[in-house]
């Protein structure tokens, strides 16, 4: 079910910008706003992310060192 949402005190120079952006989209502000509503929702966090990545890393088992990184990347330079 869909529900409405109400932002107050968005400044005129705010409002202004996204009808522009609505409009070089063809849409109303309304289907330009709720479209990036949802983009938003559907984007993780950065420590969603951060988080994922060290679970992984630790589900992986294994730990390369800087010293080790460089020795392969330098293996080939000689």
């Amino acid at each position: 079910m869909a529900v409405a949402i109400t932002i107050r005190g968005v400044p005129e120079v705010v409002r202004d910008e996204l009808a522009a952006k609505a409009a070089l989209q063809h849409q109303s502000m309304q289907e330009y706003l709720r479209g990036e509503l949802e983009r938003l929702a559907a984007t993780p966090s950065v420590s969603t992310l951060v988080e994922e990545i060290r679970r992984r890393k630790e589900a992986a088992g294994t730990r390369v060192t800087a010293a080790e990184i460089i020795a392969a990347r330098d293996s080939d330079r000689r």
